[in-house]
């Protein structure tokens, strides 16, 4: 099988491209490169031939053409996406471009592929998220739930969902959805709640949590989401839509407190020159901030259609994946050393110790 991954060298796309070219995909890569996009995350596959790396936008209507006719990939997965709410809070515009735009011009270019040469069987899969049914407070959002988006990063997320259903309806477009929950672990960038903690907590930085903290989200460990975009490529309808949830609900301040647990049993403070002699437990960095605005109080989906029809189930429990999440970050002192220097200046944050 041959696969074009759009947005395959950030966070969940590269973890995707690792998996398939294990199974023995052929993949091209297709990213811009922007903050959250990082070749370290993939440098080994490129120097190794297992896959191709292309930086370009997915809004460049001639580069996404060239790519399509000389690759010819069986599978578009699109995961390029600007994908931080706080980000998008403070600028739109960016979110707009790629997460829209990017999408008319994929959908687009896809089509006229097919059209020009009709014995290519080609899929479509559109990787969205959860945050496009908005808040809930009990119950669980199915693939019938309405879109109730209420954040610029959402409502742009759910505008690509809408384009790329309606292009299925009209064309006939070989499109499927699909819409995850919280993703988790390694290579992620650290200004997602999990890696900004684990990060912040081994250089003696606070762990900021919004609000109180009780904010509920569902965690999904991103090997189980790439087993399960596999099962959609493999076997998934056209036209279809599956939600993809990790059965992983935590309160924020949960899921704090258990990463702390674990820094405190695998890298205690006694252990880290940053913090030791200062504290006894990583739990006492937590400090509560301002929420931001618009800040959904749960997410929670149903992943039973997944299930039932495809035979899809997560492989990892929360805690399990939470604890290989933890020690990826410390064992890969290289790839943290890569990072932005500024990456968790955002937030104003400063060392509690000098």
């Amino acid at each position: 099988m041959k696969g074009l991954i759009t947005g395959g060298a950030g966070f969940i796309g590269s973890n995707l491209v690792r998996f398939l070219v294990s199974k023995g995909w052929e993949i091209v890569v297709l990213d811009k490169l922007t903050y959250a996009g990082r070749i370290e995350n993939i440098e080994d596959l490129i120097d190794n031939r297992k896959c191709e790396f292309v930086q370009g936008d997915i809004a460049n209507r001639e580069l996404v053409d060239f790519l399509l006719y000389k690759f010819e990939p069986d599978i578009v997965f699109n995961l390029a996406a600007e994908s931080h709410v706080d980000r998008s809070i403070d600028d739109p515009e960016d979110f707009v471009r790629t997460n829209v735009v990017g999408t008319y011009v994929l959908l687009e270019a896809v089509r006229n592929y097919i059209y020009k040469n009709k014995e290519k069987k080609v899929k479509f899969i559109h990787v969205s998220t959860d945050e496009v049914y908005g808040s809930i407070e009990k119950g669980f959002f199915t693939e019938e739930s309405p879109y109730n988006p209420r954040s610029p990063y959402a409502a742009t997320k759910a505008a690509a969902d809408h384009l790329v259903y309606s292009y299925y309806i009209t064309y006939g477009f070989p499109s499927i959805i699909t819409n995850c929950s919280n993703n988790f672990g390694p290579y992620q960038f650290p200004e997602k709640l999990i890696p900004l903690m684990i990060l912040n907590a081994i250089e003696g930085l606070p762990l900021p949590i919004y609000g109180d903290g009780r904010n509920v989200r569902d965690w999904l460990y991103v090997l189980d989401h790439c087993e399960a975009l596999l099962l959609v490529a493999e076997k998934g309808k056209t036209g279809e839509k599956y939600n993809i949830g990790g059965f992983g609900e935590r309160q924020n301040i949960e899921v704090v407190e258990e990463i702390c647990r674990l820094l405190d049993n695998i890298y205690p403070p006694s252990s880290n020159s940053c913090v030791s002699g200062r504290i006894e437990s990583y739990r006492e960095l937590i400090t509560f901030v301002e929420d931001r605005p618009g800040h959904d109080r749960r997410y929670a989906i149903s992943p039973a259609k997944i299930v039932r029809e495809l035979g899809w189930k997560p492989k990892y429990s929360f805690s399990n994946a939470l604890e290989l999440t933890v020690k990826w970050y410390l064992q890969n002192e290289k790839w943290v050393a890569s990072l932005e220097k500024n990456v968790r200046k955002r937030r104003g944050l400063v060392p509690i110790f000098k």
